[in-house]
């Protein structure tokens, strides 16, 4: 994630613990990213099933129960091992995960084994009571993805109402006291609904939203074509959230902006500050070192519904173990350094062309390996969403 309204607005969030904890000054501070005893985030897709089909689904869920789900008794199990290994945020995603019996218990035997617990949903399930019920169990967090206004999103969500439930959602968990914010995937079908979400975003009272730059995983995969912005478009897109994040907080709105899944906004925003905000450069290349950019397999892992470990949600095709098997901490812990998560770590030892020889690795590390793969059929080819030209990358 990049923190456009830190780098930017100087604005301090919850989670700036864990996206900047490593930050030392000095020629040589490890990066968050590179930091072998680092811990990651965890994704627990805790069930297929959902009542939606988005045309960008990375787990290209349905409204049918998926077989060989983790038990209840395996996902307290689960909770407790990731607890024990000393995980600090468990993510808990889909499909849609209020569509998980029982798993409000989840999220609070997770709470009170001292993990962050955030909920990665829809909103078209979240009930004013359901809200205040995630909130007594100690959930910290509900993203909500929403992908434009009612139009945009109902095309995107596959089903018509579903801007109006997911708004809903939204407006409860505000009610509850939960904090909640809003994720939206940026196509280019909704690329310009982007200023018409921050509207929304001030006329509700959301507190924080987060921009995610596509990846083509699940049925996003068909998007690649189709639905894939051009160097110039994401680099305006990039620039309008700066822009409305910046005139927020001018008017003492200071909502949390962040971009995700494509790390090149770190360097592309601190050039926009040399340019424009000397003054706020420095702070930003620092916290940019720190956190070190793309952490996949090593800062963010996934568990699967059926118990299967994914070096992160979209990587779903790499099969890093099984926690019926093994505890998640024996699996993430000491991988074998030729296995796909030993070789995330090192990655450094394979990246090629641009990649290899960018002046901004140690603030991207090069970019989603996952993305590189699914467009140049290569994990270690330079990410093709790269929208930064050679002269910028040049060392």
């Amino acid at each position: 994630m990049v923190g456009v309204s830190r780098l930017c607005c100087g604005a301090a969030a919850a989670c700036d613990d864990l996206r900047y904890g490593a930050a030392r000054p000095g020629p040589h501070a490890v990066s968050a990213a590179q930091r072998p005893d680092r811990k990651p985030v965890v994704v627990w897709n805790c069930t297929r099933r959902c009542n939606l089909r988005c045309e960008h689904c990375y787990s290209q869920s349905d409204d049918r129960a998926a077989g060989g789900e983790l038990t209840h008794d395996e996902g307290l199990r689960l909770i407790d091992d990731l607890a024990g290994f000393g995980v600090p945020v468990l993510l808990l995603s889909g499909g849609e995960p209020l569509l998980r019996p029982r798993v409000v218990e989840l999220a609070g035997h997770a709470a009170g084994r001292g993990l962050r617990v955030a909920f990665s949903t829809n909103g078209t399930h979240l009930t004013p009571d359901l809200a205040a019920r995630l909130r007594d169990a100690g959930v910290s967090y509900a993203g909500i993805s929403l992908d434009g206004l009612e139009p945009e999103h109902d095309r995107l969500r596959g089903v018509p109402g579903a801007f109006r439930c997911t708004l809903d959602g939204v407006r409860s968990c505000l009610g509850a006291g939960l904090k909640v914010g809003l994720r939206f995937t940026i196509t280019r079908a909704n690329a310009g609904a982007i200023g018409a979400v921050f509207d929304l975003v001030a006329a509700e009272g959301i507190p924080r939203i987060c921009f995610y730059h596509l990846v083509y995983a699940g049925r996003g995969s068909a998007l690649a074509a189709g639905s894939r912005l051009a160097h110039a478009a994401t680099r305006a897109a990039v620039d309008l959230i700066v822009e409305r994040t910046r005139d927020l907080h001018r008017r003492g709105r200071p909502v949390e902006v962040l971009t995700v899944d494509n790390h090149t906004d770190g360097p592309y925003l601190l050039l926009r500050l040399r340019r424009e905000a000397p003054e706020r450069a420095e702070e930003a290349f620092r916290l940019l070192r720190a956190n070190g950019g793309n952490s996949s397999g090593g800062g963010i892992g996934c568990v699967s519904w059926d118990g299967t470990v994914h070096p992160d949600q979209f990587w779903r095709h790499a099969d890093c173990g099984n926690v019926r098997e093994r505890p998640f901490g024996a699996i993430w812990g000491a991988p074998p350094p030729d296995s796909l998560l030993g070789r995330l770590r090192r990655r450094r030892e394979f990246l090629t062309g641009r990649c290899a020889a960018c002046r901004w690795l140690d603030l991207c590390n090069g970019n989603l390996r996952v993305r590189a793969e699914a467009l140049a059929v290569d994990a270690w080819a330079p990410d093709p969403d790269c929208y930064l030209t050679d002269e910028e990358i040049a060392p």
